[in-house]
């Protein structure tokens, strides 16, 4: 069988749908459409996060008080599930990580490497007097920094431990940080 070759072709330098100012003027009209098309879906996806606000509970070494009032958070009667936040098991699902505890050495290893795992975006805040500044264990030799100089913290909640209502002020104020 003896295949034939195709004459060569030869390049032409040919514009094709018009004028160069008629291109330029499409390319810009098609930025403009994914930009509008990109805000549109960020409102989206921003309105959905807004409602439904999925937690990891993160303690870095606390004395568990901290603990104890985010689960109160939970129970019927303080219902943080009505602003849509749900306590996941795995830091993969979550969309914010509350963080508690003075963070001793071993533990910023791992708070690193969580944070680092959680999808974008991601919201972090620190819950407790120990987290926001190592508390009473400040001149600790063994929790060497606050919580943010490691990762970066989003909204703080002071107190020792603090209050329900206090989670519940600095929950709201992560949704309306969000939405800004």
């Amino acid at each position: 069988m003896v295949s034939q070759k195709s004459p060569p072709t030869q390049h032409r330098n040919v514009t094709h749908g018009g004028s160069a100012e008629a291109q330029s003027t499409r390319r810009k009209n098609s930025k403009v459409k994914t930009k509008s098309q990109k805000s549109k879906f960020m409102n989206i996806k921003t309105k959905a996060l807004t409602k439904s606000l999925w937690v990891f509970h993160l303690s870095t070494g606390s004395c568990n008080n901290c603990d104890i009032e985010v689960l109160d958070c939970l129970t019927p009667r303080f219902d943080v599930e009505r602003f849509g936040m749900l306590l996941v098991g795995s830091i993969k699902h979550a969309d914010v990580l509350l963080v508690t505890g003075s963070g001793n050495r071993k533990s910023m290893e791992r708070v690193k490497r969580i944070y680092e795992q959680m999808p974008k975006p991601c919201f972090v805040v620190a819950i407790g007097e120990c987290s926001l500044s190592r508390g009473m264990f400040i001149h600790s030799y063994n929790c060497p920094l606050p919580i943010d100089h490691v990762i970066p913290v989003d909204i703080y909640i002071p107190g020792c431990p603090p209050k329900p209502e206090a989670i519940i002020a600095g929950v709201v104020k992560l949704i309306d940080k969000i939405k800004k």
